[in-house]
């Protein structure tokens, strides 16, 4: 097989770029030296996280002025997310820290707010375009004919995956003039770089390896050398008709979040059966066993084999949540570790992993583990993101009882400290409590709970609501509010929330709108709808009736009763914009 060279400065999950690289049909080399720069041919920077720790880790490793070489000799470079970024001069994000400055100019934090003053989450998460139609390539005469063209495999009609808080603003004409080629793409009012090329160097603020067969295609380009190639590849948008690469025509569909499309996100609650194997079944909240006397554990079917079911089906994300073996002890879990690798051999969009983040005692040597050595299994496993829940409970309730201070040693600021805040998912089950009259109310707002006034009355007609957080899977209630929880975790340094609401769950009556609504109006990090999706409308529902940022299904997919293809071809005819299917082959 050919190779290419990949240099990883622990730049998180590393093990999905491999495997899409050996998908394209190329073997990986590490980079293990700045000498090793001199020696290879194609080279591939990933990153993830901050920018200062990525070129602070390089500038100290000694690989800043190999990788300047590397480009200057005229061998192809091909930047990931931050690799992109360390391109430029430098970023908000690390305003000392300086970068290649082979562009100069530094890159911007997304603002919360836009110019009509509606709202964006920061991190911006999620499927957006690429699209050369807006700029004009300097290997074409004008830009109308850009859209004939596609830059290292970029179509017009994909879309993906971005993850990111700081952008590379763009302005028409500027970096042409240099002799870039640009793609862009846009988050609320702020248009930025979304891929770049000059020469011999590439370079995407998206990941390729987490885009589906769309960023496949664009890897495989990369290092079959195909600049610049006809965009041929037809995309099929749920919905809708097929709207072919090179098209200037396209089908209406009312304004999406900000630009992005509509996350559909499949979750995979997983434990062990009785006969030691992994299964996918009901969340342990649930009575998880079959009703004939001695039944066994429900058994939804085999994660990898579900996980890929989902992905072709055209799932955005999925999920694992691990309910038993994992929280008791995540660190000897060796089979869901196999179940990581094995997924990410396949399913090329993001994966995340929940259950039992925590700082631990190793059971074999009695040593302390902390959170951020579980996360870092997990993410060299496969993951992109890990979700913690109860700890991030207690870290909330810590947070606050300082008078709303961190102490730099939570699961949630170790682990956003090393991977970036995107990599951080906190999983949130709130449950209602409801109180009979104003004056109870007034009563538990006097104790820090929100309190709104709901068209979802209890059996008794009461009106007045607050959540509480649970943990230990919903099983304990705590006397501590959903608003104050997620504020905390925000501050501490999470990247998303995800919304479970314990009432809806297993009800198949639609998500809890009057709880996404109020967590979403508090915090600028993006927030999952989770719980009580029982059909595709209920998709459609919390994306018109809320500003969520995703929504997740479970069993309604795990039963067949629909499919993921089925949720966004309702979301396409109700003219919400979703993520094209594609297909790939080597």
């Amino acid at each position: 097989m050919p190779k290419v060279h990949l240099l990883d400065y622990v730049a998180g999950n590393i093990r999905s770029l491999v495997n899409a690289i050996e998908k394209c049909g190329y073997e990986v080399e590490w980079i293990k030296s700045p000498e090793d720069v001199k020696n290879a041919d194609k080279i591939i920077l990933p990153g993830v996280g901050h920018f200062g720790h990525c070129l602070s880790s390089l500038s100290s490793a000694g690989y800043l002025p190999a990788i300047q070489e590397h480009i200057s000799s005229g061998k192809p470079f091909f930047g990931i997310c931050v690799g992109l970024q360390a391109l430029f001069a430098g970023s908000e994000e690390a305003p000392s820290v300086p970068g290649l400055n082979l562009i100069p100019t530094s890159l911007k934090r997304f603002s919360p707010t836009n110019a009509d003053g509606s709202r964006k989450s920061v991190p911006c998460i999620g499927w957006n375009d690429a699209s050369t139609s807006t700029s004009t390539s300097p290997t074409t005469s004008d830009a109308s004919t850009s859209n004939q063209t596609s830059m290292y495999g970029l179509n017009p009609s994909s879309k993906y995956y971005y993850v990111h808080s700081y952008f590379a603003p763009y302005t028409p004409g500027h970096l042409e003039r240099e002799g870039w080629t640009v793609a862009t793409a846009r988050y609320g009012d702020e248009t930025y770089i979304g891929a770049i090329a000059r020469g011999n160097t590439f370079a995407t603020q998206f990941h390729p390896e987490k885009s589906g067969a769309a960023g496949l295609r664009v890897i495989k380009a990369f290092l079959d050398g195909d600049k610049v190639t006809p965009s041929t590849t037809p995309a099929v948008v749920p919905g809708s008709t097929t709207v072919r690469a090179g098209a200037t025509t396209k089908r209406n569909v009312k304004a999406s979040t900000n630009g992005l499309t509509r996350r559909i996100i499949a979750c995979l609650d997983v434990r062990t059966n009785d006969a030691g194997d992994l299964v996918v079944t009901k969340g342990d909240q649930y009575d998880v066993r079959e009703k004939s006397e001695g039944g066994n554990v429900r058994n939804l079917g085999k994660p990898v084999e579900m996980a890929r079911r989902y992905y072709t089906q055209g799932a955005d994300e999925v999920t694992f949540l691990n309910i038993t073996s994992f929280r008791d002890c995540p660190i000897t879990d060796l089979p869901m570790l196999e179940i990581l690798r094995r997924t990410s051999e396949t399913v090329f969009v993001p994966l995340t992993i929940g259950g039992g983040i925590r700082d631990m005692v190793d059971p074999v040597s009695g040593q302390k583990v902390s959170a951020l050595d579980v996360a870092k299994l997990y993410f060299a496993s496969g993951a992109d993101k890990v979700s913690i829940g109860s700890d991030a409970v207690l870290a909330a309730e810590a947070f606050w009882s300082r008078g709303g201070d961190g102490d730099d040693d939570t699961s949630i600021e170790t682990i956003s400290a090393a991977y970036g805040a995107q990599a951080v998912v906190v999983s949130v089950d709130p449950k209602r409590i409801y109180v009979k009259t104003e004056e109870e109310a007034q009563a538990a707002k006097t104790k820090g709970h929100t309190v709104i006034k709901t068209t979802d009355k209890d059996s008794e007609g009461r009106e007045y609501v607050w959540f509480a957080c649970t943990i230990k899977g919903g099983r304990e209630v705590r006397d501590f509010d959903v608003v104050k929880l997620v504020t905390a975790c925000e501050r501490l340094g999470a990247g998303e929330i995800l919304l479970n609401a314990i009432d809806r769950d297993g009800s198949n009556r639609g998500f809890d709108l009057e709880l996404v609504a109020l967590v979403k109006s508090v915090v600028e990090i993006p927030v999952i709808a989770s719980s009580g999706a029982g059909k595709p409308g209920h998709f459609e529902e919390v994306f018109n009736a809320t500003d969520v940022d995703a929504a997740l299904g479970a069993g309604m997919f795990h039963r067949g009763e629909y499919t993921v293809a089925q949720v966004k071809e309702q979301l396409g005819q109700a003219g919400l914009l979703v993520r094209p299917f594609e297909q790939f082959e080597p």
